[in-house]
């Protein structure tokens, strides 16, 4: 599954928020930030992230299959910490077919998120 392929849909469910701030990893807007980890030096990025009017700061990432999940719950732990930190959330936007892997994975790990249907 290619991510590409979700992020239009995303953006439109994004847009539908009150948002200030947007960044994307999509043309024409600029990119969210990259956090780092300091032990092996992998990088972690949000699909999209915005502030809110009220000043938090949300995350949000398309939540897909894939075969190794230990990058993804690393990568879903960090963005909801850093939302926390900032008042806000972590929202995962999860296609048809991908829903109940997102729930199975967030509840199994304990990672606080939203998880909506995209």
């Amino acid at each position: 599954m290619n991510k590409n392929n979700y992020l239009n849909q995303a953006l439109k469910w994004v847009n539908k928020k009150q948002t200030t701030n947007l960044r994307a990893k999509l043309e024409g807007y600029e990119d969210p930030k990259v956090f780092r980890s300091k032990s092996n030096n992998e990088e972690f990025q949000a699909d999209f992230s915005f502030i809110t009017p009220k000043g938090a700061k949300h995350f949000t990432d398309v939540a897909l299959k894939n075969e190794n999940p230990r990058k993804t719950v690393v990568k879903w732990k960090i963005l909801s910490f850093m939302a926390s930190m900032k008042k806000g959330k972590l929202h995962l936007l999860a296609p048809r077919g991908h829903k109940a892997f997102t729930e199975r994975i967030v509840k199994r790990h304990n990672i606080n998120a939203v998880i909506h249907s995209i």
